[in-house]
Formats: structure tokens, sequence, C-alpha cells
């Protein structure tokens, strides 16, 4: 029958040991349930977000938040350079920009929409919201490299958010 749970006497104790049993099959249950949890997170599409950073950036900084989140929502990974590179490399928060950091955030954010599953292109209705050439460029890898891509309207955003 296999050992059989003793007390610190030697003796044995059945009822302690089916207790300790018990509580360890629950420890690998909820164990069991957080991996699986990890592994569907992680196992989501990788989305890259394509939105205006140009222009406005304090406004397009905000609106490639809230494209994020939407992302998020429909149950993938957002993934957008545009929010992440700007901080590391030269690229005041006024627009100033090195060429150098500028093909630099640009390359480092081709080479991750190659390993995306979907580019998601985000405008608005605004004359300023159009594609611009930063976005362009994505949009033409994102074909080139065979991603499919979905244009969404800020709208559609802005009204599942309320």
């Amino acid at each position: 029958m296999g050992s059989m749970y003793r007390n610190s006497e030697g003796f044995s104790d059945p009822t302690a040991g089916k207790a300790i049993s018990n509580a360890m099959r629950e420890y690998k249950e909820k164990q069991r349930a957080i991996h699986r949890r990890r592994l569907e997170i992680k196992g989501r599409k990788k989305v890259y977000v394509i939105s205006r950073f140009s222009g406005d950036i304090p406004e397009n900084v905000k609106k490639a938040q809230t494209y994020g989140r939407y992302v998020i929502r429909k149950r993938c990974i957002p993934v957008a350079s545009h929010l992440l590179y700007p901080q590391m490399l030269d690229m005041a928060a006024d627009g100033a920009e090195t060429a150098e950091a500028r093909e630099l955030g640009t390359m480092f954010g081709l080479a991750l929409l190659a390993v995306c599953d979907e580019a998601w292109c985000f405008t608005s209705g605004d004359s300023e919201d159009v594609i611009s050439e930063g976005m362009k460029m994505e949009l033409e890898e994102a074909g080139r490299l065979g991603i499919p891509i979905k244009m969404i309207k800020g709208e559609e955003v802005w009204k599942e958010k309320r």
C-alpha cells in the first residue's frame, strides 16, 4: 500500500495522512490552473499596433495607449514600438529627434512587427490623424511579410471604451 503517514512519535496516523494528501492535491490543482492560465496568456496572438506618433505626440501617445488596451480587451498581446523606443532613443517629447534615433526606432519597430501574428492600423476621422509616413512604412512591411492587416477606426475603440 505504500508508506503511511506517521506522527512525531512514529505511530501510524491515517487521518493526518489523508488531510496532508488532500492539501497537496488541492495545491497541485491550483498550480496546474495557474500554469494553464499563464500558457493561455503567453499563447495569445501578438498584434502590432500601427497608429500615428508624429504631430501632437502627447495626444498620440495617449491614443496609442488606448489602442493597446483595446488589443488587450480583444484577448491579444499588443506590440506598440512607438510607445517603447522613443523613451530609450534620442527622441524628445517636443518631437526633436536625430535622424539616427528615428532610423533605429523605425528599424527596431519593424523587427518587432516581423514576429507579430497581425498588424492593426488605427485611424480616426480627424484630418490630422491620417496615415503618416511611418505608418505607411509599417503597413508596407506587414504586407511584404504576409502579416494580416486589420484597419480600425478610432471611433470603434472609443465606442467600446464606454
